[in-house]
């Protein structure tokens, strides 16, 4: 897979940008808050449908049309997968609420001119990103790590973004009635119909996620062994809410196999929680036990790297993750997704940049923001397209 074609209308800092994208590695350079970064940003939210920047997705409307009623911002890319070429559009709408200048943000995606829900889209068109800041997917909280199996799974799996969806509605559904229940009593029975639609989803995403962490797993501790030449073991340690496995099968700092747990007995497993925790629940008014409370942990040579991880050894268990993402959705959907890495190049030593750029040289296609093209070797620079960026316009003229 690779992006053939982007155009942006008042996204960021471009009111407007329309270029082809080479089938090669793009090296996007130019000073800081040029829009390098934007455009990335923009990529991966074909991807993903969400930012990698900001989560509140109207900040991504270019500030001058975010002053009319309504504004629009939009971005459009045509990519080739497989032997098709297609065509996603994201709008971005910001209509007028009430009286003065209030405004509501709501998405229109259209998937070859037909609009599609977020769920049906997310996926289309793959795309992983690397950034510094990502290393609060190690070093954050337990949401962070959630939120980064969430958009890889959605990316690899169709039907995810979409059972996670209905999970999230369940929730939502069960709390109210677990605070009502709390306040003003009433008869327990009416969660059943609830435990059960949670379960039915939560078993589906638990056991999609027992899978992709095990796959992960390997791609990452064989890239990671590279990495460090043999010095460091990466384990991805994933550790559900509810733990399908018999807690007398597992033994401290050994990988839990859980992969072999039929789906049916996670459902059966995680509705007999549910019940087992009814009255606690009810008098907290929250749903404690699910997908939506699980944790990822990442150990180099059994040190948990959230804790006691050295910058450098953060660094370098993200920078496996990532290539290991990259990997995986590789041979799950059998597309390269899109590469997109912002300033890494400043946050590696010589020899991971040579790395870095060895796994690139195995994909299909790659975009690179940085500030100085000496951070890369001269024959990878020959190889690659240059785009100067500067001032939220782009100058791809051979040079």
């Amino acid at each position: 897979m690779y992006l053939k074609r982007l155009s942006l209308t008042n996204f960021r800092n471009f009111t407007r940008l329309d270029v082809d994208v080479p089938r090669r590695s793009v090296l996007l350079v130019g000073n800081n808050a040029q829009g390098k970064t934007s455009i990335l940003e923009a990529i991966y939210f074909l991807a993903a449908l969400t930012s990698f920047q900001t989560n509140a997705d109207r900040q991504m409307i270019n500030f001058l049309e975010a002053h009319n009623n309504p504004a629009v911002g939009r971005i459009v890319g045509e990519y080739a997968r497989g032997n098709r070429t297609h065509k996603l559009e994201v709008r971005l709408i910001l209509d007028p609420v009430g009286v003065g200048n209030g405004q509501r943000l709501r998405k229109e995606i259209l998937l070859d001119g037909v609009k599609k829900p977020a769920s049906d889209a997310v996926g289309q068109f793959s795309a992983v990103v690397f950034v510094p800041q990502m290393s609060q997917i190690i070093e954050g909280g337990p949401d962070e790590r959630r939120r980064y199996l969430n958009l890889a799974l959605a990316q690899a799996l169709p039907a995810y973004a979409s059972v996670l969806s209905d999970y999230a509605k369940i929730i939502e559904q069960r709390n109210a009635l677990l605070k009502i229940l709390g306040e003003r009593g009433g008869n327990s029975d009416q969660l059943d119909v609830w435990d059960e639609a949670l379960a039915r989803s939560g078993a589906q995403i638990i056991q999609w996620r027992i899978a992709a962490v095990q796959e992960l797993e390997k791609q990452a501790a064989r890239i990671h062994n590279e990495l460090t030449h043999g010095a460091e073991v990466l384990r991805l340690a994933y550790e559900p809410s509810y733990d399908p496995l018999p807690k007398l099968a597992l033994k401290l700092d050994a990988p839990a196999d859980r992969s072999s747990i039929a789906l049916k007995d996670i459902e059966r497993g995680f509705l007999e929680r549910l019940r087992a925790a009814r009255a606690e629940e009810i008098e907290r008014g929250v749903t404690t036990i699910g997908p939506h409370r699980d944790e990822l942990r990442f150990l180099a040579n059994k040190i948990d790297l959230g804790d006691y991880g050295s910058r450098g050894q953060i660094r370098t268990a993200l920078l496996s993750l990532k290539l290991a993402e990259v990997a995986w959705i590789q041979s799950r959907t059998k597309q390269w997704p899109v590469i997109l890495l912002d300033e890494v190049m400043a946050e590696l030593d010589p020899h991971r940049r040579a790395d870095l750029l060895k796994y690139l040289g195995e994909t299909e296609q790659s975009l690179l923001t940085a500030t100085d093209l000496n951070m890369f070797p001269p024959q990878f620079v020959e190889g690659a397209k240059v785009w100067r960026v500067s001032a939220g316009k782009v100058d791809n003229k051979e040079k």
